[in-house]
């Protein structure tokens, strides 16, 4: 009885070690940093030069280095896509970087989501841009830092870590593209960069942000309602550049002229950073009807954003009847961004104005 007792734990001893794998041989997550350069890769003459540094001095390999953490938690895998200060990021650098998590998605099924190192500058720009274009739910965030990484308080290796961190969260999927800066997640559409140096500095104003990474764990409140990612109808797969779309600031008495500087420059679209709920001064309006005199197919798509920096921009009929179309709560470098996508689809405003109106 002994002796059977002996084989049969025995068995149960060798059947359990050939089942069951140690937690450190488990697989991690795969996790792709595309890496684009930014104060998060900056390096400064000394640890209390917070300002005079140069952005893009590191690669994405020793950002991920410097961060050993990370190798407990992911199968970080790095790619430099580009290495220059926010600032200089082009259009063709965001078709690259679209272009190539669409083809990482499908060539790698194990990816479980991609944080992309960017400068602080234009990061939301990057990110709206992706919200709008890729098509998967695994999770994309966008990461920085407010300092550089030789200062005495470098804010980006714990950034990197938290920006993987929420990568690899179930509870990110589906979100859209995600912004994770000084322990905060936030979506891609309605957060803007709001001081010049301050850590804290991206916000979603009055909206508010998705949630927190702390110690513990991920921490989602809120997602958002609008249209992205796998419902989104803008793709940019088979383009090589961007339709043109120029930025008017409004401000008292304005240089009219510049209305026709970009209309003669060939813009295809044009989008207003109105005063107030978007509104143009008399000066603009005038300049104005000459464009709205051109026929239909040599006229520049308008939209109408604010400067002021919350709040919707709603319809009225005086810009209805000039073909402005009201941008709702996209500040006008975003309102930009998807007018430039829209007008990849169609020129009609009606289907334009729906777009806003969804995205």
């Amino acid at each position: 009885m002994t002796r059977l007792l002996a084989t049969l734990m025995a068995l149960l001893l060798c059947t359990t070690s050939s089942t069951a794998q140690p937690a450190g041989n488990q697989a991690l997550p795969v996790v792709y940093v595309l890496s684009t350069g930014g104060t998060i890769a900056g390096q400064g003459s000394s640890a209390t030069d917070l300002s005079n540094y140069k952005s893009g001095s590191l690669l994405g390999e020793q950002l991920v280095n410097a961060v050993p953490q990370l190798k407990q938690i992911a199968d970080v895998r790095v790619e430099q896509i580009v290495n220059v200060g926010s600032s200089d990021i082009t259009l063709d650098n965001w078709l690259t970087l679209a272009k190539r998590i669409q083809t990482i998605t499908a060539e790698t099924p194990r990816v479980a989501g991609f944080v992309i190192t960017h400068g602080t500058n234009t990061l939301e720009e990057t990110a709206y841009f992706l919200n709008l274009t890729i098509k998967s739910d695994k999770p994309i965030v966008l990461v920085g830092s407010m300092r550089p990484s030789t200062a005495m308080s470098a804010d980006g290796p714990l950034n990197l870590l938290n920006a993987v961190r929420t990568a690899i969260s179930p509870d990110a999927r589906g979100k859209g593209t995600l912004i994770v800066l000084n322990d905060e997640i936030n979506a891609a559409r309605d957060t803007t960069k709001t001081n010049t140096l301050r850590v804290e500095t991206f916000r979603a104003p009055e909206l508010g942000l998705l949630g927190y990474i702390d110690e513990d764990k991920i921490s989602f409140y809120r997602s958002t309602t609008k249209r992205h990612t796998l419902n989104s109808e803008l793709d940019v797969t088979s383009l090589t550049q961007l339709p043109k779309v120029a930025i008017l600031y409004s401000y008292i008495e304005p240089e009219a002229s510049l209305i026709r500087a970009v209309v003669s420059s060939g813009a295809q679209g044009i989008v207003f950073a109105g005063s107030g709920n978007g509104s143009l001064s008399s000066f603009e309006e005038a300049a104005l009807k000459e464009v709205t005199a051109l026929p239909a197919a040599s006229r520049p798509a308008m939209v109408r954003s604010s400067r002021v920096g919350n709040g919707r921009v709603t319809a009225t009929a005086e810009y209805d009847a000039m073909g402005i179309i009201p941008a709702d709560t996209l500040n006008p470098q975003k309102a930009r961004i998807l007018l430039m996508l829209a007008l990849t689809k169609t020129r009609d405003p009606k289907e334009i104005r729906r777009m806003f109106a969804e995205y």
